[in-house]
């Protein structure tokens, strides 16, 4: 298992951004989302935890099979989904997505992230006291503004480089934003990834965190260059919008038949907990190195 632990910036308050993050996911997942693809949410529900008390459980199928690079649909089933299962006890979150093909070349991989948002530009240290984590583990700053971005997924009026705020006055980014910045929140994540296949797992689960970073970075850019549309939202009214927003996307997606199942997840112990939904992204259409065919081979 390979953990590692991003922490991403925003011009915004905590209190800000749990509103921003509601309807960035959701925007997002409607943009995504065609017929017989993107992502359904099963379940949004009201949840309690002993520990966090009140929260939200979504349950979500993000259908893929079109999106997948080529070298992805070359060795997996014509249709699929991955089920996602969120834990959101706002400003801790837990997100958990388990993939298990019924399959007997597709190993089962798991991802799982905590989350927990401060009013800091990214400087609280062990922050996260799991019982995951034996011995150190690599800590990522992750800026939203200067750390590129597959080309494919760049907008111009998403760049926190020229975006300016007309509601809240803030933007553009400039080079050292973090130091100087006011508000400054910061999303810590922590990240595991698991391969369970022997000669591959090491390079997969790099792979998959490569995936995970790219995703991280776009969901924030796109949460902050979207806050005149959610600014000024109070809970209801953004929750609202999230049911609107879902309601139309599930029937954008239609219904599906899964051709495989997918294991199920089962809620976190109080020891861990809660999960906010990152937006999901299509992976890279070049196949990681270790799939790649060979650059010559010798001819018979």
């Amino acid at each position: 298992m390979l953990v590692k632990e991003y922490r991403i910036c925003m011009p915004l308050t905590t209190e800000e951004y749990r509103v921003g993050q509601l309807y960035t996911i959701s925007k997002h997942s409607h943009q995504e989302s065609e017929k017989g693809e993107g992502v359904e949410v099963v379940k949004n529900e009201p949840h309690e935890d002993p520990v966090h008390g009140p929260g939200q459980f979504t349950e979500k199928r993000v259908h893929l099979s079109s999106k997948l690079p080529s070298w992805a649909r070359a060795v997996t089933p014509r249709i699929f989904y991955i089920t996602e299962k969120a834990w959101n006890y706002y400003p801790y979150t837990i997100t958990a997505d388990s993939l298990s093909l019924q399959c007997s070349f597709l190993p089962k991989f798991s991802i799982y992230i905590e989350t927990k948002y401060e009013d800091n530009c990214g400087d609280s240290e062990n922050i996260f006291h799991s019982d995951k984590i034996l011995g150190d583990h690599e800590v990522s700053f992750l800026d939203i503004a200067f750390d590129e971005i597959p080309e494919r997924y760049y907008r111009s009026l998403e760049d926190p480089r020229f975006f300016s705020s007309a509601k809240t006055g803030r933007g553009p980014l400039r080079e050292g934003w973090r130091q100087h910045t006011k508000p400054i929140m910061c999303s810590y994540k922590l990240v595991s990834v698991k391969f369970e296949v022997w000669g591959l797992q090491t390079r997969v689960e790099q792979f998959v965190h490569k995936v995970i970073r790219d995703i991280l970075l776009i969901g924030h850019r796109q949460a902050f260059a979207w806050v005149d549309e959610w600014c000024g939202m109070t809970m209801e009214e953004v929750r609202r919008y999230e049911q609107e927003t879902q309601e139309a996307t599930n029937e954008l997606i239609g219904l599906v038949a899964p051709a495989i199942s997918v294991s199920e997840v089962g809620q976190p112990t109080a020891t861990h907990s809660a999960p906010a939904s990152a937006p999901s992204t299509p992976l890279s259409d070049e196949a990681p190195e270790f799939l790649a065919p060979p650059k010559t081979r010798p001819r018979k």
